[in-house]
């Protein structure tokens, strides 16, 4: 398998004006101890990935729109040749700010909906007006043809809302919809009993499934979820289908269902870079070294691509090769982050016996 970055979310800031309960970096809107790195840091970062790769580049956060250059930076990325794309929580989007993502050939815009309605959308996110903030983003960007999508954090406080998220996101005219199970990281660690069980979390994936198999307009894919990618094949050959072959050509890229360090990676404010979104253990920094070396040679970076080596019920599994279990959920519940996915419950062929 070649293991090519293909994909980068940047944390260009961990400033942020809302309080999700689920944030991967506990951002507020003063980043205490993590400030903003420069305009000129931020060109050197993109010639360095530039020199190397051609993925597309996320400026994430926090929230990217709080920092005045944020189109700048954005402008720079697409003259190197890097499809730039931008993820905000959609409440600061304005008219003006929708003519400046059209002016910096931003591809695409991505946004967190987190329910069907304010009051349990506006709970997660711990600040009132926030779903009214994304819906009316959704709005402008639908009238103004700027691409979107919206990615839907579930726990057991919002599961049940899922299709209903599904819907709405269709109906305002999202180009994709991605499903992402909660990794208990940042404040996330603080719902570590709010996690959808196993159980659920199969059921979700079957469900998923099935809808997808109906889909044809709008471009859905659960995140986080890497035994998604068992649950197909299983479901395909219980069905007789061969939907398989369009999901897991897209959604995997010929890889596995989870790419952390393998196709995907974050650049954190502090230069970090980390396998993942969800995954706070850094490989290297690259303001101390190149993303190239990072990339090829770090210790961490190597151990995830080692499949082989996975333990327990993942390293046992003959879906290994097309889910690999998620590395960060195992990193975040065991401290192992070579160890077995803790919420999937499928047991391994090689296991049934013993």
């Amino acid at each position: 398998m070649d293991f090519e970055a293909k994909w980068i979310a940047w944390e260009t800031t961990r400033r942020c004006n809302l309080k999700c309960v689920h944030c991967r970096s506990s951002s507020e809107l003063e980043a205490k101890g993590h400030p903003d790195f420069s305009f000129e840091e931020a060109k050197r970062v993109i010639d360095d990935i530039a020199s190397y790769a051609s993925p597309v580049v996320v400026l994430s956060g926090g929230e990217p729109l709080l920092r005045d250059d944020i189109f700048d930076i954005a402008k720079y990325g697409d003259g190197k040749g890097l499809r730039m794309c931008l993820a905000t929580n959609g409440t600061m989007v304005t008219e003006e700010i929708a003519e400046r993502i059209k002016d910096a050939d931003i591809k695409m815009v991505s946004m967190s909906l987190d329910g069907a309605s304010s009051e349990i959308h506006d709970n997660f996110r711990n600040v009132p007006g926030a779903f009214d903030g994304t819906i009316n983003a959704m709005k402008i960007f639908r009238d103004k043809g700027i691409k979107f999508l919206i990615n839907s954090s579930f726990t057991k406080r919002n599961q049940e809302e899922i299709p209903k998220i599904y819907k709405l996101a269709k109906e305002m005219g999202a180009t994709a919809w991605y499903m992402f199970m909660i990794v208990p990281t940042g404040r996330g660690e603080e719902i570590m009993n709010e996690l959808i069980s196993p159980e659920d979390y199969e059921e979700l994936l079957k469900w998923h499934y099935e809808m997808e198999k109906q889909e044809d307009e709008l471009l859905v894919r659960p995140t986080c979820a890497p035994s998604y990618y068992r649950v197909v094949l299983e479901q395909a050959k219980e069905q007789g289908d061969d939907f398989k072959r369009r999901t897991l050509q897209f959604s995997t890229g010929g890889a596995k269902g989870c790419l952390a360090g393998q196709l995907i990676c974050l650049i954190d404010v502090d230069g970090e870079v980390l396998p993942c979104s969800y995954f706070p253990k850094s490989a290297g920094n690259i303001r101390e070294k190149s993303f190239k070396d990072i990339w090829e040679n770090s210790e961490l970076f190597n151990d995830l691509r080692d499949f082989k080596s996975y333990k327990g019920k993942c390293g046992a599994c003959e879906y290994v090769g097309v889910c690999g279990g998620c590395r960060a959920r195992a990193y975040a519940v065991s401290g192992d982050y070579m160890g077995e996915e803790p919420f999937c419950s499928h047991t391994p062929f090689k296991l049934r016996n013993c």
